[in-house]
């Protein structure tokens, strides 16, 4: 567990990665994972636009040093959160600055079950063998800078275990907040054991103004005939940059349904995969993003198909206005043996001002010969003639853009199936939105 004396803040480098090693109290073998991370993040470079993944996003600007891992913040003045309203969870768990917030909950009659929900810091000591089986092994620390530093430093990171057959038929919550010049390197392990069930509601903020930095992963594992429902809600303030690694691994005859609302941050880089290993795996992606002023944000998608008769669905839709920009690549690989394949990705784009930019990359690499893959892009502007409809029937302009945007995202909350969840996320794009000009 994290021993920080009060006013510490750790710096990523050499000194701050000793200090997180001479602070915490961790078995052996994360302590050489960590090792290892930290090794492999000072061989690499920061990704630049000459690499074909990264020459849409720039960051050039972003200065790893200007930022620490903080011990002393307070969360006065922070945003509520909003997924868990009036939701009757199963437990909770919350961090601030990537420390410990309130101490972790979970209701007493899952934990008879066999369930174990907290920080990895607190649960290591008894759990640490099952933790070990899966910490890092859906995401790869060595794709990039990124996710070799957050290897190497993750701090109050949580884990989510359902053993088999057991249903969680409430929520558990997640969430995350930074304080001003705030980090979070947060680390999400998800593991639902075979026919088990689970939803999770996850969700991370900050005051609007609020510079900060976020490296994260997060990892799920759904293991055969079992059932996930997750729910990701980024709202970091407007001077956050945010990078993230996230991947599931499906197993046979399972059913995940992963909902992503991106709503905040600077800058946002994000590699979202899915891999569909068991046969008739079923997976749904649902996401909405909405950027103004001068965001940044960039996801990139995988449907990696491994065994025959899956199915993927991954719908993302953006609506832009002020100087943003968007970034959407996504991709369907199918392996040879991945037979009678059924994969459908799209992406649609509401622009809501001149100066605003959507960029949309779909691809497919197919090996196998009998598939069903799609894949789609739309782009275009609010129709006038809907807003003029609109006013004619006593909406004002604003409330009438708010209307055809709230449309537009409808296709992705019908599909939300949790109604808090699509209420809130529906009420937080519907307030960003400003006049269309």
């Amino acid at each position: 567990m994290t021993t920080l004396m009060p006013s510490t803040q750790i710096s990523f480098d050499e000194a701050g990665f000793k200090t997180v090693l001479e602070t915490r109290t961790e078995p052996s073998w994360l302590t050489e994972l960590r090792q290892e991370a930290w090794k492999t993040f000072n061989e690499l470079q920061w990704p630049n636009n000459r690499q074909e993944e990264w020459m849409r996003t720039d960051i050039r600007m972003f200065k790893l040093d200007k930022f620490a891992l903080k011990s002393d913040s307070s969360s006065v003045g922070l945003p509520e959160l909003v997924l868990s309203d009036g939701v009757d969870l199963a437990g909770s768990v919350s961090s601030l600055d990537s420390q410990a917030g309130s101490a972790a909950e979970l209701a007493a009659e899952y934990q008879e079950k066999g369930v174990i929900f907290g920080t990895i810091s607190d649960l290591i000591g008894q759990h640490g063998d099952l933790i070990k089986k899966y910490l890092f092994q859906a995401v790869d620390f060595k794709t990039d800078r990124f996710a070799a530093l957050h290897a190497a430093m993750f701090t109050n990171s949580v884990f989510l275990y359902v053993p088999r057959n057991v249903v969680l038929d409430k929520p558990v919550h997640i969430s995350s907040q930074l304080t001003d010049g705030g980090s979070d390197l947060r680390h999400t392990l998800i593991v639902i054991e075979e026919g088990a069930e689970a939803t999770v509601l996850a969700e991370s903020n900050s005051a609007a103004e609020s510079n900060g930095f976020h490296c994260g992963a997060i990892e799920l594992f759904v293991g055969d005939r079992a059932n996930l429902r997750y729910v990701n809600l980024q709202d970091w303030g407007q001077k956050v940059w945010h990078f993230a690694h996230q991947k599931a691994i499906v197993g046979r005859d399972s059913n995940l349904q992963w909902t992503v609302g991106a709503l905040g941050s600077k800058l946002a880089k994000v590699n979202q995969h899915v891999a569909l290993r068991g046969d008739r795996a079923n997976v749904q992606v649902n996401g909405a993003i909405f950027t103004e002023n001068r965001q940044h944000l960039s996801y990139h998608t995988l449907q990696h198909h491994e065994n025959p008769d899956c199915t993927s669905d991954f719908l993302y839709k953006s609506a832009l206005q002020d100087n943003s920009r968007t970034v959407w690549r996504g991709m369907i690989e199918v392996d040879k043996v991945a037979q009678r394949t059924d994969g459908y990705q799209r992406n649609d784009n509401l622009i809501l001002s001149d100066q605003a930019r959507a960029d949309s990359i779909p691809g497919l690499e197919i090996e196998a010969d009998d598939v069903r893959c799609t894949h789609g892009s739309t782009s275009g502007r609010v129709d006038e003639e809907l807003i003029f409809y609109a006013q004619c029937r006593g909406f004002t302009r604003k409330e009438a853009v708010r209307a055809v945007v709230t449309g537009f995202f409808q296709q992705v909350f019908d599909r939300i199936t949790i109604e808090s969840v699509r209420e809130a996320l529906a009420l937080a794009i519907a307030r960003r939105v400003r006049d269309y000009v």
